[in-house]
């Protein structure tokens, strides 16, 4: 059994929050509209980057970058369309108030815009659970990079042996590995099992509510 945790970093899209196709079908529409033909699969496995390497990832490297920013808020303006009917995955607040109840700092490890953040709490209803949140204000570079674990870290008070994360994608277990943390993932993402044990997630879960059921023995040791 793992040792107790003094701190769970928890990922909001695709882990605690049902937004990993909608952000899919936003990016698509908002290249499109710009004239890049960028299949919905490509774009799916990407997300989970900040959009800076998202768009790096996805788009030729010889394009007009002055654009990008152009793309970015395509993309939120449409994803905001969804925003009153964003819902949370089954268990995600009762898993932040089981890790709470048991001794643990939770800390949302978010790289979305403030009122982006400010919606995905209030669908989640679970802030008597909440110690700390980061926002894409509190990094410099968006994940695969470390910054966001890192700065989760901070907020939570803990080094990185006492922290366990909490995450969907491939992207999420890289930060995780260059900042020292451990990472649990889960499939609500729609990343294959396969690719999140090849990235280095300690181990896998059909969702936060098979994580709750199983806190104690997952390498959280909430018991």
């Amino acid at each position: 059994m793992a040792g107790k945790t003094d701190a769970v970093l928890f990922d909001m899209d695709g882990t605690l929050i049902d937004t990993n196709y909608l952000h899919t079908v936003t990016w698509w529409e908002s290249f499109s509209r710009a004239g890049y033909d960028v299949p919905m699969p490509d774009i799916h496995r990407a997300i989970g980057m900040g959009s800076d390497q998202l768009l790096d990832a996805l788009l030729p490297a010889g394009r007009e970058h002055g654009a990008d920013a152009d793309l970015v808020a395509g993309h939120d303006a449409l994803f905001s369309v969804y925003w009153s009917r964003l819902r949370p995955l089954p268990g995600a607040a009762d898993v932040l108030r089981a890790c709470k109840a048991r001794g643990a700092r939770v800390v949302l490890a978010s790289s979305a815009g403030q009122d982006e953040l400010t919606v995905m709490r209030a669908a989640l209803a679970a802030d008597d659970a909440i110690d700390e949140v980061t926002s894409a204000a509190d990094v410099e570079q968006s994940k695969p990079a470390p910054d966001l674990v890192q700065v989760a870290l901070e907020k939570a008070k803990v080094e990185p042996a006492r922290a366990v994360f909490v995450g969907d994608t491939v992207w999420d277990v890289r930060a995780c590995g260059r900042a020292g943390v451990r990472c649990v993932a889960v499939l609500t993402g729609g990343i294959g099992r396969d690719e999140l044990a090849a990235a280095g997630a300690e181990r896998i879960y059909p969702g936060v509510r098979d994580l709750l059921a199983d806190l104690a023995g997952s390498p959280l040791g909430l018991g």
